[in-house]
């Protein structure tokens, strides 16, 4: 059987997270930490390509691996026209749309640019079940304003790759599951899984749904519409309160869990704002477990906050009646990188030629 070697990337706002399989074995993996005060030198997450490409490059080296050898080179998803979930060969016109910013920017929009760059190398460039995956049902879509569509962009990658792994430790189907699984990490994103689709989430990159350790998620319309025209903020400004100094970071000045729980254990305010966050996830459960008209068989928590005790325990205590709660901390992402990659390579899957059957121009 052909041995096919893959590596797969993750870039986030001050790492960039890489990791070597052969088939479906991971051999390695090295989450590199970014200084911030470094990354502040570049204006833009384009300005990184060189800083992020050598990171890279440094990695192969150090573990005796060359670009040409590789089969193929997979990266999560960046922000495009919303498509639907599966394996996607990066190509041209992913690139145009994601290098816009018109359907949102992160750094891993820079991976996609990344790995088709790599590819000029020889491997396969691929990315899976990225952030605009949308399976939304028809409802799930309305906002209460015709101007102000309800846009599918959340931890899809993760989100299916939790759900996926609960089905395989239960020993079932994922197609044959309802679930809600809570992705909690800089951003804080629950969907409902209905029976292999990804049904209905909230908007974590700048939108709805539970704040965060630095995203406000949902504000009152009208207390934002006032700021907006106070005169006293550019729209810059805006994005940066809702996207950057939000949640925990406007209401602790860290964006750390681990630290906001130290500070709770003598700050009964810092215990109240942990608590806050706690039950607006709990209140966004709720509202998907509705979207599954009740019939929920587990609620799972994943991200890096998933690790939290005092977290995982307040949200388990307000919707533990609903279904079962089953913690995953930290991420599958890599590992659904890795595996959507291998079951391309080895004819398992097809991979999607970009768009395809896209969703509603938003």
């Amino acid at each position: 059987m052909k041995e096919y070697q893959i590596v797969a990337i993750n870039l986030g706002s001050t790492s960039t997270k890489i990791a070597y399989y052969r088939n479906d074995t991971k051999v390695l993996q090295e989450d590199l930490e970014h200084d911030p005060a470094q990354l502040k030198a570049f204006s833009t997450i384009w300005d990184q390509e060189a800083f992020r490409t050598q990171a890279i490059r440094d990695f192969l080296a150090r573990h005796g691996l060359e670009m040409s050898g590789l089969d193929a080179i997979v990266t999560r998803g960046g922000h495009t026209k919303p498509i639907p979930g599966g394996v996607y060969r990066v190509n041209e016109e992913m690139l145009r749309q994601s290098g816009s910013g018109r359907y949102g920017q992160h750094p891993t929009d820079l991976g996609l640019r990344l790995v088709w760059r790599f590819a000029q190398e020889g491997p396969l460039p691929l990315t899976v079940d990225p952030p605009t995956t949308d399976e939304f049902e028809p409802l799930a879509r309305y906002s209460g304003h015709p101007l102000f569509i309800r846009k599918s962009s959340f931890h899809a990658l993760n989100h299916r790759a939790v759900g996926r792994q609960y089905a395989k430790d239960l020993g079932r189907a994922y197609e044959a599951l309802n679930l809600v699984v809570v992705h909690m990490g800089g951003g804080i994103t629950v969907a409902a899984h209905k029976q292999g689709k990804m049904v209905d989430a909230n908007n974590g990159l700048m939108g709805d749904g539970p704040f965060s350790t630095n995203r406000t998620g949902g504000v009152p319309v009208g207390a934002l519409m006032e700021l907006c025209f106070s005169g006293q903020y550019t729209k810059d400004d805006v994005k940066r309160i809702l996207g950057k100094e939000g949640g925990l970071t406007a209401y602790l000045g860290t964006s750390d869990v681990r630290q906001a729980e130290r500070m709770a254990q003598e700050d009964p305010r810092a215990l109240e704002v942990l608590l806050a966050m706690c039950y607006q996830i709990s209140k966004e459960v709720a509202g998907c477990a509705a979207v599954l008209c009740g019939k929920v068989d587990a609620i799972l928590l994943t991200g890096g906050i998933a690790h939290s005790d005092l977290v995982t325990g307040e949200i388990k205590r307000r919707v533990g009646f609903l279904a079962p709660v089953v913690r995953y901390p930290g991420e599958y992402e890599m590992q659904s990188l890795a595996l959507g990659a291998y079951d391309v390579l080895r004819g398992a899957r097809q991979a999607l030629n970009f768009p395809n059957e896209t969703g509603p121009e938003l």
